[in-house]
């Protein structure tokens, strides 16, 4: 979704199972932590972890993902409505849309689930 890639593994090896075991991380933590880097140019390199609570009520960390820089009023939201159809198919859950709103300065957004249920935002 973000053009991101999984960070490879250090050098010297072809594979992060190689790399784990070879650094002694015992099987069952293998999944436990994961990295993403942009796949051209730079950005920020992503990193998350598995923490053993479940989500409770927020998430510690949400995402506004901008999917429409620029863009406003009814051509914004067919813009945020594209993207989303997009994140969709990658696996994602519309949860619900926020129209734009002068009144309020609301410039309109979608909120998004991923599979696990953290929610992100098309901004």
């Amino acid at each position: 979704m973000l053009g991101y890639q999984l960070q490879p593994p250090p050098q010297g090896f072809d594979s992060w199972d190689a790399a784990l075991e070879a650094f002694g991380v015992p099987p069952q933590e293998r999944n436990a932590r994961s990295a993403i880097l942009p796949l051209e140019g730079s950005g920020p390199r992503i990193f998350s972890q598995r923490v053993p609570e479940s989500k409770a009520v927020k998430n510690r960390v949400h995402l506004d993902v901008r999917a429409a820089p620029g863009a406003e009023g009814d051509a914004r939201m067919t813009a945020l409505e594209a993207e989303a159809t997009r994140v969709q198919a990658l696996g994602a859950v519309r949860l619900h849309r926020v129209e734009p709103d002068p009144a309020t300065m609301e410039t309109g957004f979608i909120t998004m689930g991923d599979p696990e249920g953290n929610e992100f935002c098309l901004d």
